[in-house]
């Protein structure tokens, strides 16, 4: 079956390339159909600030499916939760490209959820679901808790609230992985009167919630400038009962 695209693709195909990564015109339909919602949805709701054909190709798609440069994926049948996914961010682009995994998308706003939701009906996607709930709550669910192979974001906030809102939700010797856009060694929080480097401030917090560092993954999208970090936080013990703390304590009070 032949299937009629009404852009070129050429831009987001190169650059997948680069991570060893060749699309399907099923999966370049699906894009276009993602696409084509993204533009029409965002007319009346506020999903996304990019809509430019290019800039979503290389900000939100090959930016999400990125993952791929620290965690190899191909085959895959990983339970992964997307924290904060927004407009599906990073999980609908690695559920595309990735069809083996099982995917769960959670965002505290009702109105991107059915959004969401209208994505995955129209995309025909499969062992994928939209939550609409905090992380805060969701990570205390037992049915959310500890049960994924990896959890992933490109929500912004310091990582040590990241890491808050995310490790709960991964099972031991599973994976966190931080989307971000700069080098945490040189981003510097003040906290508690003192000035830390973001990764600095965020150990404590990783070793608490039962993660350790093991890698930062750094690089500059295909084709582009633009730099990107993926930061990888391995889950090494259970994280206590405790964690995460009520809604919006992770933010305000973050753990250092």
């Amino acid at each position: 079956m032949e299937y009629s695209l009404n852009y070129n693709y050429d831009s987001l195909i190169n650059a997948l390339k680069q991570f060893n990564i060749t699309l399907s015109e099923i999966q370049l339909s699906q894009f276009e159909s993602y696409y084509d919602l993204l533009t029409e949805w965002n007319s009346f709701m506020n999903l996304t600030a990019i809509t430019e054909f290019e800039e979503v190709l290389q900000k939100h798609f090959t930016d999400s499916v990125s993952l791929i440069k620290a965690i190899d994926l191909k085959g895959k049948t990983y339970k992964l939760i997307d924290v904060g996914t927004g407009a599906g961010f990073p999980g609908i682009p690695l559920k595309i490209v990735f069809p083996e995994l099982n995917v769960v998308l959670l965002d505290s706003l009702s109105k991107r959820v059915k959004f969401l939701n209208e994505v995955i009906d129209r995309l025909d996607l499969k062992d994928v679901k939209a939550v609409h709930g905090r992380a805060e709550d969701f990570a205390k669910n037992p049915d959310y808790r500890e049960n994924f192979d990896l959890c992933v974001s490109r929500a912004v906030a310091n990582l040590s609230t990241l890491s808050e809102y995310c490790i709960p939700f991964v099972k031991v010797n599973g994976r966190f992985v931080s989307y971000k856009s700069e080098n945490l060694t040189k981003t510097f929080l003040t906290v508690k009167g003192k000035e830390y480097s973001e990764m600095e401030a965020a150990k404590k917090a990783i070793s608490v919630l039962g993660g350790s560092l093991k890698q930062q993954v750094e690089f500059t999208l295909p084709d582009t400038d633009i730099y990107r970090n993926l930061v990888v936080i391995e889950k090494i013990k259970e994280t206590p009962k405790k964690y995460p703390r009520k809604a919006g304590l992770p933010s305000k009070e973050p753990l250092s």
